[in-house]
């Protein structure tokens, strides 16, 4: 069952309706779409980027290596091969996310998050070669490690924003209902979103403006925190918002929407799943940020993936609809907010099911991939 709740700040109406270029029209938009399959043979994808102006698709394989498909053609190839580095073998470890410098037509800088020795966090920077289709190994510099407590919960985005700074997200690291509580520790990296500034600082810098780099009990690289798994979140470039999905416990899956540039957020876990008070019956929700969307465990296991906010060309009736997706039922799913910033024009796409979701993926024009844990990417599409 939906729930939606109204974005809670007062600009967002504003905000949205500079970006949504369907705002005030209600109704199923007059499309249809088809999933083309433009790869397979992946093992365990789970995520699907592009490089700045750029037609090719990288793929993140879970155990360890990132591939890439150039005019519609898995190349045998790795970009990289990480695969003696990453621990896979356990729930929720792996090679998780690729993430694009900014400026990487000039610097061929590339980020990549997994989990190492011993189930840690590490976060990297690579170069890429004189070949394209081929990084550098011998290039690689640690920019960020964390232990974690847990195989659960690792989440392991990373995401340069539209202020150039790289996002990552934080899982609370561990298994049911955050045993640690890891999600309300200023103390801890774990159940966040880090904000840091890999150009202003080697290996980073923390950027002035991240809301607790003045607070002796808080992490300075933390952005927002109160997140039990954000396995996928965006920025959308128009309208400025970020969209954070955040894997829920057993009752709800949530989606956040807040300004791209307001810091500080607390999302809620481990008071909260949802809209829901977690551990009680009653709790205090002052200062906590409520879904725009949540939708429950009605029929047994969910787990929403988190997409992006369409800007791209074939979908044109589509521009300015969130896609998200989950793993267990394998649907995808829209929706837009309007210009007050009500959750409308909601659907579930009959596509023919293409398995567990893993990611939905974007390419350097805004056209959306979905990618599922079979191997396989496809295309969406007017059918």
């Amino acid at each position: 069952m939906l729930r939606h709740h109204p974005a809670r700040i007062a600009a967002l109406a504003a905000i949205v309706a500079t970006g949504c270029d369907g705002a005030g029209v209600t109704g199923p938009p007059p499309v249809e779409l088809q999933a083309i399959e433009i790869a397979g043979g992946l093992t365990q994808p789970v995520h699907l980027t592009a490089a700045p102006n750029d037609d090719r698709l990288f793929v993140a394989e879970r155990t360890g290596r990132i591939r890439v498909i150039e005019d519609g053609v898995l190349l045998e190839t790795s970009f990289l091969d990480l695969s003696a580095d990453v621990e896979w073998g356990v729930n929720e470890q792996g090679l998780l996310s690729v993430a694009f410098h900014p400026d990487y037509e000039s610097n061929g800088q590339f980020y990549v998050n997994y989990t190492g020795e011993g189930g840690a966090t590490r976060v990297e920077r690579y170069n890429v070669s004189a070949d394209p289709n081929v990084a550098d190994p011998a290039s690689a510099q640690l920019v960020l490690t964390e232990p974690q407590p847990g195989p659960k919960h690792n989440s392991g985005l990373l995401t340069f924003g539209p202020d150039g700074m790289l996002y990552i997200g934080m899982g609370d690291g561990d298994s049911a209902g955050d045993p640690f509580d890891n999600g309300q520790d200023p103390g801890t990296l774990h159940g966040t979103l880090l904000r840091i500034d890999v150009d202003g600082g080697e290996p980073y810098a923390v950027p002035p403006d991240n809301p607790y780099v003045d607070e002796p009990d808080w992490r300075p690289e933390i952005w927002a925190i109160g997140l039990r798994n954000p396995w996928r979140f965006s920025f959308d470039p128009e309208s400025k918002m970020l969209f954070v999905a955040d894997v829920g416990q057993n009752d709800i899956e949530e989606i956040n929407a807040q300004p791209a540039s307001e810091p500080g957020l607390n999302y809620g876990w481990n008071i909260m799943e949802g809209s829901d008070c977690y551990r009680s019956s009653d709790c205090d929700t002052t200062d906590l940020v409520l879904p725009v969307l949540e939708f429950d465990h009605d029929a047994g296991c969910s787990a929403v993936i988190g997409g992006f906010v369409y800007r791209g060309e074939a979908l044109r009736e589509l521009r300015g609809h969130y896609f998200y997706g989950n793993y267990c039922s394998g649907a995808v799913h829209t929706f837009r907010l309007t210009d007050d910033g009500e959750v409308t024009d909601e659907r579930e796409w009959p596509l023919d099911p293409l398995g567990s979701t893993t990611s939905i993926g974007q390419d350097a024009a805004g056209e959306v991939y979905v990618v599922v844990q079979e191997g396989i990417v496809y295309r969406l599409a007017p059918s």
